[in-house]
């Protein structure tokens, strides 16, 4: 039976790439984006299916998830990857400068908006027989990581964007902890810092190396358990290549 898998905000970038790896493992994959003329293009590309979707709107949501119920029957996959670090200066500065608006444009998409796409679209990854979950976070939300003066982290001192994966990190965990004993697996990717609009395509790494980590997880190739926030270790500075990043 083909897996059916949907991933927000993948009309580029990760997103994309994450797309891109799936279909190539056999899944159908719905392509979630706001931005339709994006999205369109990007499914085109991808011999995938574009599904209009802005995680910042409830009623965009509901009727993804409608369509997705009425054309499908069931979910495989949620990949929550839509997210960004705000395009206001005050959500890029010091944790003096930051302000409450700041806060609440990178909230709503990184946090707010993964509870409620996650929530419309439970009732159909209940209905697949191993659904999986992966929330798109990142290093930065560890607070072990960041607090380590010995750590590359440590110079990182904003709070918009590391705030939101370390509250990303906790969704993460208790999803994890209502859904343990059903077939649904809900975890946590760190993709790493890489090349993509996000931060001006100023990373090091590929958006198809940290795709390749939330497909890890999607397809079970990894061997993490639920609740946990999984990546490239080496990228912390440990000699380990996979595995749970410290909250």
């Amino acid at each position: 039976m083909t897996r059916i898998a949907l991933i927000t905000g993948s009309n580029k970038g990760i997103g994309y790439e994450t797309a891109r790896l799936l279909g190539s493992r056999g899944f159908a994959v719905l392509v979630a984006a706001r931005d339709e003329t994006r999205g369109r293009a990007a499914a085109e590309a991808l011999g995938a299916t574009f599904v209009p979707l802005d995680v910042v709107d409830d009623e965009s949501i509901q009727r993804a998830a409608s369509f997705v119920e009425a054309e499908y029957g069931r979910l495989d996959l949620l990949v929550n990857n839509a997210g960004l670090i705000g395009d206001l200066a005050e959500a890029r500065g010091l944790p003096s400068g930051t302000t409450r608006e700041a806060l609440r444009q990178v909230f709503e998409t990184n946090v707010f908006g993964v509870v409620a796409v996650t929530n419309a679209f439970l009732p159909l990854l209940r209905k697949a027989d191993a659904a999986r979950i992966v929330n798109v976070s990142s290093e930065v939300g560890s607070i072990t990581s960041t607090t380590d003066p010995a750590g590359p982290l440590y110079q990182l001192v904003g709070i918009p964007y590391p705030a939101s994966k370390t509250a990303l990190n906790m969704v993460t965990a208790m999803y994890a902890k209502e859904l343990r004993d059903t077939p649904i697996v809900v975890t946590a990717a760190n993709p790493g810092y890489c090349a993509t609009d996000l931060n001006g395509n100023s990373g090091f790494r590929t958006p198809e190396q940290g795709a390749s980590v939330i497909v890890a997880l999607a397809t079970g190739e990894a061997d993490a358990s639920g609740g946990q926030l999984w990546g490239d270790l080496s990228l912390l500075g440990t000699a380990d290549q996979n595995g749970v990043i410290p909250w």
